[in-house]
């Protein structure tokens, strides 16, 4: 049996070497680095894949997420709700712009923003709701959509974890997740499920103002060169980064078919134990590409679990440790652990195991032998 790794990024490299070596190479031979050929093309392809009006390629996925809220035009001291379980990324940009964050509490089986949870804080100051589609499952959209619909808040999705998802509405459509807001955001951080080789990230919309917006204030706030029409950044997606992108879209459907497969075999092996939750699926198959195959380890140790996956050679993750709202950065007097009940006791039972493309049966059989063999 080959080494199991939390992500197996030299193994996925290995099946589209040729083709990723053969772009890189053209990319670099062609000198265009910054906003050539291949970001064009970058983009083009994933406004396709997604059934997206524009995408708008940045720098990384913490840069999307910022810029999409600049873009709305939001003002110091607007409050924006959003969920306590998840990385800070999602708190960071709120807090950098001014803006004031409200965290909430999460699903006890999705792990994906509460809606009651939500509705308790709005209040006048409220201007938007970030979602988070974690782990790979999409949040409740057709409910956060209409709570929005009825306080006239923004929807930003963060997108970091799961693009690729479905969303099924009552009606029985389907959209790609990041595409039903206001305006989405990815990342394409390497160990994503399309990760570059490096950093980067994207914005998408169905706002034809709000992508003219949001194109210039990636680029410093120009739409013609030296000319600064609003306050932008520097954010740009490389070329070279894109030209792997675009190889990689391509095995995008492949790649989360893959892990789902894996879950399933993870879920055959796992969900018989008296001391363990598999992942809950909301939903048709489509609506989780499990960026992360997150365990809750019930009235057992889940630390010493960890301790002893890694002293088995078997890597394994807890996301997330602490919550948000006991961050040092993010603390605020006025947060009551009482609402926060579901995010408190879950940082205590999850764990994630490995999760990748080039999983195999050989791999899983001996992970699940490992933790089953621990929980006795």
């Amino acid at each position: 049996m080959k080494k199991i790794e939390m992500v197996d990024l030299k193994g996925q490299y290995n099946h589209i070497k040729e083709q990723v070596n053969q772009s890189v190479l053209e990319t670099i031979e062609s000198t265009m680095f910054i906003n050539g050929p291949k970001v064009k093309s970058f983009q083009d392809h994933l406004e396709k894949y997604l059934d997206v009006k524009h995408v708008i390629p940045c720098a990384n996925g913490t840069d999307a997420l910022q810029i999409a809220l600049m873009g709305l035009g939001l003002k110091p001291g607007d409050e924006v709700i959003t969920a306590d379980f998840t990385f800070a990324a999602t708190v960071e940009v709120i807090s950098l712009l001014g803006l004031t964050p409200v965290l909430v509490d999460v699903d006890p089986k999705t792990f994906n923003i509460d809606l009651p949870a939500i509705e308790k804080v709005i209040g006048p100051k409220t201007k938007a709701i970030i979602p988070v589609h974690l782990f790979g499952q999409a949040a409740d959209m057709e409910e956060i959509l209409a709570l929005a619909n009825k306080y006239n808040l923004y929807v930003v999705e963060d997108n970091a974890q799961s693009i690729g998802a479905n969303y099924t509405f009552s009606d029985g459509s389907k959209k790609k997740t990041g595409t039903l807001g206001h305006v989405g955001t990815t990342s394409f951080f390497p160990s994503k499920n399309l990760g570059a080789y490096g950093d980067g990230g994207a914005i998408f919309t169905n706002d034809d103002q709000l992508a003219h917006t949001i194109r210039g204030m990636v680029n410093h706030g120009m739409y013609i060169r030296y000319q600064h029409d609003v306050v932008g950044v520097n954010s740009r997606l490389d070329s070279v980064q894109a030209a792997i992108l675009d190889i990689k879209l391509n095995y995008l459907d492949f790649y989360n078919e893959s892990r789902k497969a894996s879950a399933l075999k993870y879920n055959q092996r796992l969900a018989d134990h008296p001391n363990l939750i598999t992942p809950f699926r909301k939903g048709d198959c489509d609506t989780h590409v499990y960026h992360q195959y997150t365990l809750k380890v019930i009235d057992g140790d889940r630390d010493g679990l960890v301790q002893h996956l890694n002293e088995k050679g078997i890597p394994c993750g807890v996301y997330y440790p602490i919550p948000l709202h006991l961050q040092k950065a993010y603390t605020i007097d006025h947060y009551n652990a009482d609402d926060f009940k579901v995010t408190l006791e879950i940082v205590n039972q999850v764990i994630s195991l490995p999760m990748h493309t080039e999983l195999t049966d050989d791999q899983i059989d001996f992970i699940t032998d490992t933790v089953k063999s621990f929980l006795g």
